[in-house]
């Protein structure tokens, strides 16, 4: 007997009937930027498609991806002073914060996740507090982004990102939340982040690129596999909810890793840098975008993600509202 796997993909009925991966709206995160100073707002150069909100322009924004079924969005905040300590940050005051109560007070139903970093509140871009040799002091850091996750949840936010690849910042994050009652405020760690060259368009829209040096002594090597494992089972150890890959196209192989390995929500960054990539071949001519788009994301999803993080998400969205 000859089997001709060809005849169930004869029609869309029937490969739509045997498809063994689909990509879910609800599964999908937009990452949102929100600027305190309204001169700061506005399009973002390296990201078509992309804009920086002001907290009220965020809101309405929300709302909009709310309508669509895109039901959890990232901040990202650029303040209007930085220093050295990333001041800014830790203010119950500050854009984040204020961001996260306008957005839960007019779309409750809403999850928001808060990036929890420094680089775009201190003046020279590095994640963390600088020692007197110039390096990120990793204990000092943790120190900062603790009080900093400690704004953010007495504003209200559901899930705390920690992104700076600090150790042991997730466990200090979640005693500090326990003993302060916010057991229920939920750690997205970015776990198995690397040191990659895809995060530039993110730099210019934040800007957070570093004044000197780069950040390979605390982000991880790119060639390194088991290492993101260690990482992964660490931060689990400490307390982690969900546990997050970044970059996402170049470390599908990792996405699959940590999905064999471990039991738990995994989330994947499809960064700026990717984004980028598509939208300016789709710009020239030399790809489809949105056939591109889909079948990005449904590769990050048949990779083993749960949870999917994309500048993309409404566009897609809105795409599927329109039957497209």
């Amino acid at each position: 007997m000859i089997y001709r796997p060809r005849r169930l993909r004869r029609t869309e009925t029937l490969r739509s009937l045997v498809r063994e991966h689909r990509t879910s709206i609800e599964h999908l995160v937009q990452p949102l930027f929100v600027v305190e100073r309204q001169a700061d707002a506005g399009a973002i150069v390296s990201m078509p498609g992309i804009e920086r909100f002001s907290v009220e322009g965020v809101v309405d924004e929300v709302r909009a991806l709310d309508a669509l079924g895109i039901k959890s969005v990232l901040l990202f905040g650029i303040p209007a002073h930085k220093d050295a300590v990333a001041s800014s940050n830790y203010d119950d005051n500050g854009v984040v914060q204020r961001a996260i109560r306008a957005i839960k007070t007019a779309a409750p139903q809403v999850a928001v996740i808060a990036d929890l970093c420094n680089c775009e509140y201190t003046d020279h871009g590095h994640c963390g507090i600088l020692d007197d040799r110039g390096n990120v002091d990793n204990d000092a850091t943790v120190a900062l982004l603790v009080r900093t996750a400690l704004t953010y949840a007495k504003a209200g936010v559901d899930v705390i990102a920690p992104s700076d690849m600090m150790d042991g910042r997730v466990g200090a994050i979640r005693s500090a939340l326990d003993a302060h009652g916010h057991t229920d405020t939920a750690i997205m760690a970015y776990s198995a982040k690397y040191a990659s060259a895809f995060y530039g368009p993110f730099r210019d829209a934040a800007g957070s690129v570093p004044q000197f040096g780069d950040r390979r002594s605390y982000q991880m090597d790119p060639a390194n596999a088991n290492e993101a494992l260690r990482e992964i089972a660490l931060d689990l150890e400490e307390g982690a909810d969900i546990v997050m890959v970044k970059p996402g196209l170049p470390y599908l192989d990792i996405v699959r890793a940590a999905r064999d390995a471990f039991d738990v929500p995994i989330a994947v960054y499809n960064v700026s840098g990717e984004y980028a990539m598509l939208k300016a071949a789709a710009a020239n001519g030399w790809i489809d975008e949105h056939r591109a788009v889909d079948e990005t994301l449904i590769a990050f999803g048949r990779a083993g993600a749960d949870i999917i993080i994309t500048y993309f998400a409404k566009d897609y969205a809105q795409r599927k509202a329109m039957g497209a």
